[in-house]
């Protein structure tokens, strides 16, 4: 068993910033492999993800949040609880600050709740990789002038630079204190979670612009067997929710086509994950403005 030095420290830290900001990019790079689905839509985060990062110094309990935004809908506005309660009783905050955008007014409002928790808030220039180098010293000058910052870390998650360093600066803002995980942890996530969550980040990835926000996904049943020559099989039932008959005829397609490139998508992505071969069975459900109705909401784990 590993031995845990003295001084290590272990911590609740919430990852925070406006829609795509790049949250859930960072928190998988952080973690070393895929806990947060991830798509160049933005508001693609809908649940609050608990990541683990452990180090030899310390660990690191990430919180990715979803994107915060004026709410439009129901959902956005429990969305925003979400963030908002997510805040309370972390250890340190990282505020993700798109290297390729301006701050404005909504990474204002993020900061200005942020610091209400007391914790020491960490800067991540994200999306380094978009930008020249000046560009980056041109933006890390802005925020240290926008913001009381404990400190700036430029970083792109998607080329690996600085994630080390980041890491390194987090755990350093956590208090002493043994894990609060086992140490091969990674994700404090339900199976059944993470694996409708896949299945909804392949539709947001082969759907048109209008579709996304209205795309819900649920786990009808879920089995673990063989296959006839005695291999691991995981038989998954499983709905994608829309809000309107004319998007259920977008999800499926022209004789089913798109559905289907859907379900190729999803099964290797979870195949991925568990290792073993996946059985997927797609069915699309109207489940008329879902987003507004508080009984669908509850329903669908929101």
């Amino acid at each position: 068993m590993r031995e845990i030095p003295a001084d290590f420290r272990a911590g609740f830290v919430a990852i925070i910033g406006r829609p795509n900001a790049g949250k859930s990019t960072l928190t998988n790079a952080l973690v070393g492999r895929k806990v947060a689905i991830t798509s160049d839509r933005p508001e693609t985060t809908r649940r609050v993800i608990r990541a683990i990062v452990t180090r030899e110094d310390g660990q690191a309990i990430l919180v990715d949040t979803p994107g915060m935004h004026r709410p439009r809908t129901l959902l956005g506005e429990r969305l925003g609880d979400m963030v908002r309660d997510s805040l309370e009783d972390v250890d340190a905050v990282v505020m993700c600050l798109p290297a390729n955008e301006k701050i404005g007014p909504g990474d204002r409002y993020i900061f200005e709740m942020a610091k209400k928790t007391k914790a020491p808030v960490v800067a991540a220039i994200t999306k380094t990789d978009l930008v020249a180098p000046t560009e980056v010293a041109t933006k890390i000058a802005e925020v240290s002038e926008a913001y009381d910052f404990a400190e700036i870390v430029p970083v792109s998650a998607v080329a690996g630079n600085q994630v080390e360093d980041l890491a390194g600066v987090v755990v350093a803002q956590l208090p002493p204190s043994p894990p609060l995980y086992p140490l091969d942890a990674v994700t404090d996530q339900s199976e059944e979670v993470m694996i409708s969550e896949l299945i909804r980040e392949a539709g947001l990835a082969d759907l048109r612009e209008e579709l996304p926000h209205s795309l819900a996904v649920t786990i009808d049943e879920m089995q673990e067997t063989t296959t006839r020559a005695g291999e691991p099989l995981l038989r998954i039932h499983a709905s994608l929710h829309v809000e309107r008959n004319s998007q259920k005829g977008i999800i499926i397609g022209k004789k089913g086509a798109r559905l289907s490139q859907i379900g190729r998508a999803a099964r290797q992505s979870i195949q991925q994950l568990f290792g073993s071969k996946v059985y997927l069975d797609l069915h699309v459900r109207v489940s008329k403005d879902w987003q507004r109705d508080p009984k669908m909401l509850n329903r669908l784990g929101f």
